[in-house]
Order: structure tokens, then C-alpha cells, then sequence
């Protein structure tokens, strides 16, 4: 683990987990924490006990960085974990320059010995981000096969679970079904959320660990910041106007298979009701209730 990216949902995660990715770092994304640790994570949303340190190095071992929900409600468990980066290959320049950060090898490079900041804090101005809360919501809620393939489909229900729990634990408000998108029903709430785990992150993660940054400020303080040369392609925005729904639903394994699943149970249920309109027509309505009258009488 080298990067855990804490802000909140909707401060540019997305374009986080693009941006490195194209640095080349493995990065787990809200989808990918589901598809990948549903277990885990239900474990620590209902156990009495919650998780541990030992689960977290377990479920990140192997991944460089993790963006979004529900990673950034347990950055300082992922940091106990893995209170310390392993020296890189990357060349790394500083913020400022320090010498006592720095080291040389027999070329005369500099190297860090360690990553010596470790979360990322996406910021956003509040009004916008609440906007944005709304607009992506709008979108998910005109989305109706994105709601109704979590009814349909045993990993779907999962997802809905997933999904639920996360949005419980961010705010204390729980979802009573799919369609039910309660996290936008209280702004006073969300709000609130939003500015104390902003403050929470600022105040409580050590200052050598902690970078703030506006995803709008491009590669250049972002790529300074990790040692890594600027692509030579344009900053990724994704997830704008709330667009991400449809282009996980046609890429993302997780929600292509849980779209699998509800066309196979759309078609048992199509069949059932063929087969049993069939058995209608074919009996006669009155003599089919005739004879379940005197089954129940029978018995």
C-alpha cells in the first residue's frame, strides 16, 4: 500500500483512480472493494467486534492505492496496517527540499528511503460537492435497470447490501430498499458528514503523511508529489454530471454479471408465467379453482 486516497466520494475519486492508475499503481476503486472484499467488508460493518488491522493487510497486501468508499471511512486503520511504504524506484522530488529526507546512490541519485506522505486528501468546495451529491443521485435514480438488477440478481442483493452498510456507516442513515437513495433526505446531515470527515482527516492524520489537493490543479502537483514523470495526455475527469453509472454498468465485471443474473431471472420468471397461463387456458379457470378448492378441503 503507497497511496490511500481519503477524500470523500464526489471530490473527484474517480479521477483519482484513473490518474493513478495511469501512474501505474493498482487501484481499487468503490466497485472494485465490492468485487473484490464484500466479505470482508460485511464482516466489519456487522461484527461486534468490526475488523482488524490483521483483515485490512490481508484485503490490500497486494494493491498500491484505494480510492473512495469505504477505504476513506477507515484511512487510519489502512495506515496502521501499512504504517510505512517500501522504498521505490521512483524517482522522487520533493515538495521542499529537505536533505534529511533524502538519500544517494552511487550515481549521485536522490531517493526518498520512504514514501513519506501517504494520504491524499481530495478537497472540493462544499456548495459544489453537495451539488454534485444531487446531480449523481438524479442519475441513479432515473437508472432504473441499475436499481432493479440489485432485486434481481443474488449478487445484486449483495451489492444493495454493500452499498447500504457503507451508506450507513458514512452517515448513519439507512436505506430500506434499492430505490430508496436516503443519503441526499437530510442536507443538514450530509453537509455535516462531509465538513467533519474533511476536518477529521486534516486534524488526525500526521501532517508529514497527509497532502491536501484539488484534482483540479491537474498532474503537475500530483505527479511532484508521488515522483513521477507528467503523462503526456490531459488529466482524467470522469464522473461527470454523474455519468459513471452507465459506464461501470458496461464495463465493470461486478455490475456485468449481476447484469447476467437478472436476465436469467427475468426469463425463469417470464417462464413461470407463461407455463402457468398456459395451464389456464388449457384447464379452464374455473375447473383449476375448483380443484384447488377441493385439494385444501381434502386436507
Amino acid at each position: 500500500m503507497k497511496v490511500i486516497a481519503a477524500g470523500f466520494s464526489k471530490t473527484g475519486t474517480k479521477s483519482m483512480f484513473l490518474a493513478l492508475s495511469e501512474l501505474g499503481y493498482n487501484v481499487y476503486d468503490f466497485h472494485d472493494h465490492f468485487w473484490h472484499h464484500c466479505d470482508q467488508w460485511s464482516k466489519i460493518y456487522s461484527s461486534s467486534t468490526g475488523g482488524t488491522i490483521e483483515d485490512f493487510k490481508e484485503m490490500y497486501e497486494s494493491v498500491d492505492a484505494v480510492t473512495d468508499a469505504p477505504p476513506y471511512l477507515f484511512w487510519e486503520e489502512i495506515l496502521q496496517a501499512f504504517p510505512d511504504a517500501k522504498k521505490t524506484g521512483d524517482r522522487m522530488v520533493s515538495l521542499e527540499p529537505d536533505p534529511k529526507n533524502q538519500c544517494s546512490d552511487h550515481l549521485g541519485h536522490r531517493w526518498l528511503t520512504c514514501l513519506t506522505y501517504k494520504v491524499i486528501l481530495t478537497t472540493r468546495d462544499e456548495e459544489e460537492w453537495y451539488q454534485s451529491v444531487l446531480g449523481q443521485n438524479k442519475v441513479m435514480k432515473r437508472n432504473y435497470i441499475y436499481q432493479v438488477m440489485q432485486i434481481l440478481s443474488p449478487t445484486g442483493w449483495k451489492y444493495y447490501k454493500f452499498f447500504r452498510d457503507t451508506m450507513t456507516c458514512l452517515s448513519g442513515l439507512r436505506m430500506r430498499h434499492p430505490f430508496d437513495l436516503m443519503f441526499v433526505k437530510n442536507e443538514m446531515q450530509v453537509r455535516k458528514c462531509f465538513r467533519q470527515h474533511q476536518e477529521y482527516c486534516k486534524q488526525n492524520c500526521p501532517p508529514e503523511k497527509l497532502f491536501a489537493y484539488d484534482v483540479r490543479q491537474g498532474w503537475a502537483p500530483l505527479c511532484k508529489f508521488l515522483g513521477k514523470e507528467i503523462p503526456d495526455k490531459p488529466f482524467p475527469h470522469e464522473n461527470v454530471a454523474g455519468n459513471i453509472v452507465d459506464n461501470l454498468m458496461a464495463k465493470h465485471p461486478a455490475l456485468i454479471r449481476i447484469q447476467r443474473e437478472m436476465k436469467v431471472t427475468v426469463a425463469l420468471i417470464s417462464f413461470a408465467l407463461i407455463f402457468g397461463s398456459y395451464k389456464i387456458y388449457k384447464n379452464g379457470f374455473v375447473e383449476l379453482l375448483t380443484n384447488f378448492w377441493s385439494s385444501v378441503q381434502l386436507k
